[in-house]
C-alpha cells in the first residue's frame, strides 16, 4: 500500500525536528521518493507554519531536545526483543533504536517467533553472550503467557525496560521500568468522538490476545459505564481466531450493527479495522454513510479506500523514551526509583467517521 501524502509529511517533520535541519536530497533519498515530491510536501508544511526552508535545506521550528549523554565505554550491546512481524512495534523498535544509534551504543535486534517462551530463549541467550542492557516487547498472547515471563524477566541482572507493556500490578515486573501508552484514554478519544457527533450505540470490535487488546476492551468497558448518553454497547472478535478467551460475540459484524442499531464502531487494530470496513460494504453498510468507524493503532488506518480516522499512539517517542530509560540505567545503576512512564496517543480524524444523520 503506498504511503499517502498525510503520512510522508508527518515522517519528513519528524526527522526535521529530531535533527533540527536536514537537506532535500537527503529527505528524499531516505524516504524513497523524487526530490519534486519532497519540495511540494516541504512547501506545504512551510504554509502551515510547521518548518522554515531555506536553500535546499529544511529547518525545524520546534527546538531540538538535547541528546542524550553517551552511555558507558565498552562492555556488549544492547538487546532489542519485539515479536516478529508486528507492525505496530516494528514503529517502537525504530524510535528504540534511532536514540540508541545517537548515543553509540551498538544495538542487536532479535525479532522473537510465535513460540512460547520464545524471549526467555533469545534473552537469555543473548546476556550470555554479554548483552548490558534489553529492552523487549513480550508477545504476551494470554495472561498466564505474562506471569511465565515475570519472574526470570524481573531477575535479569542487566537494566531492563518494557515497551507498550503495562506489568500486572504487584507483579515482579512491577519494579521494572516501562513506557507504554495510556490506552485507557486511547478509548476515550474515541468514545467521545463518536457520542460528539450523535452517535450513542457503539460497538467495539477487538482482538483479546494481545496486552494491547486486553486493555482496549477493559477501558471501552470501564468508559461506556460511566457515560450515560450511551444507549448499547457491545464488544464482538475483530478477527477469526484473535481471542483466547470465549468470545460473547461471534457473529459478523454487519448482523451484529443491524440488530443493535449500531451506528458507531471502535475497530482494533489497523489491518482488521480495514477488513471489517470492506466487509461491511460487501454487506451494504457504507462507512461513514451507514457507520462512523474510529480504527485504534494508526499504523496503515489512512491508507485505506475511505481513509480511516484513527488512535494513533504515540509508537516511536514510546521507542525512544525507553530506550533513553535503558540508557539512564546504564549510566547510574541504582540512580533512581524505577519509572512507569506512560504517554498519551492523539486522535486523528479522516474521511471514516461523520455526524449521524436521523
Amino acid at each position: 500500500m503506498r504511503e499517502s501524502g498525510e503520512d510522508r509529511r508527518r515522517r519528513i517533520l519528524a526527522v526535521v525536528e529530531a535533527r533540527g535541519q536536514a537537506r532535500v536530497t537527503e529527505l528524499a533519498a531516505e524516504l524513497a521518493v523524487s526530490v519534486i515530491t519532497v519540495r511540494r510536501d516541504v512547501e506545504e508544511l512551510a504554509r502551515a507554519g510547521r518548518l522554515r526552508r531555506g536553500h535546499g535545506v529544511v529547518r525545524s521550528l520546534v527546538p531540538r531536545r538535547p541528546e542524550p549523554a553517551p552511555a558507558p565505554d565498552g562492555g556488549g550491546p544492547v538487546v532489542l526483543v519485539v515479536p516478529e512481524r508486528h507492525a505496530y512495534l516494528t514503529e517502537v523498535l525504530h524510535g528504540a533504536r534511532a536514540a540508541l544509534e545517537e548515543a553509540d551504543v551498538r544495538v542487536v535486534l532479535q525479532p522473537a517467533p510465535q513460540v512460547p517462551g520464545a524471549e526467555r530463549t533469545i534473552v537469555e541467550r543473548l546476556l550470555a553472550e554479554d548483552a548490558r542492557g534489553v529492552l523487549v516487547a513480550p508477545r504476551w498472547r494470554s495472561v498466564v503467557d505474562e506471569e511465565a515471563d515475570d519472574g526470570w524477566l524481573a531477575a535479569a541482572d542487566v537494566p531492563v525496560v518494557l515497551m507498550e507493556r503495562r506489568p500486572r500490578p504487584g507483579s515482579a515486573l512491577h519494579a521494572r521500568d516501562s513506557v507504554c501508552t495510556d490506552h485507557w484514554y486511547g478509548v476515550h478519544l474515541a468514545v467521545t468522538h463518536l457520542l460528539a457527533l450523535g452517535h450513542r450505540r457503539i460497538v467495539l470490535a477487538a482482538r483479546d490476545d494481545s496486552p494491547t487488546a486486553r486493555a482496549i476492551r477493559a477501558a471501552f468497558t470501564d468508559i461506556c459505564a460511566g457515560r450515560p448518553e450511551i444507549e448499547d454497547r457491545t464488544v464482538v472478535l475483530s478477527a477469526p481466531g484473535a481471542g483466547r478467551q470465549p468470545a460473547r460475540d461471534l457473529r459478523p459484524l454487519a448482523d451484529v450493527l443491524r440488530e443493535r442499531a449500531a451506528t458507531g464502531v471502535v475497530m482494533h487494530g489497523d489491518v482488521d479495522a480495514l477488513m471489517l470496513v470492506q466487509q461491511l460494504a460487501d454487506a451494504g453498510i457504507t462507512v461513514p454513510g451507514g457507520c462512523s468507524v474510529v480504527a485504534y493503532d494508526d499504523v496503515v488506518a489512512a491508507l485505506g479506500s475511505t481513509p480511516l480516522t484513527a488512535i494513533a499512539p504515540p509508537k516511536a517517542e514510546v521507542g525512544r523514551l525507553a530506550a533513553e530509560l535503558l540508557l539512564e540505567r546504564l549510566r547510574e545503576p541504582a540512580g533512581r526509583p524505577p519509572r512507569r512512564v506512560t504517554v498519551l496517543p492523539e486522535l486523528k480524524v479522516r474521511g471514516s467517521t461523520r455526524p449521524l444523520i436521523d
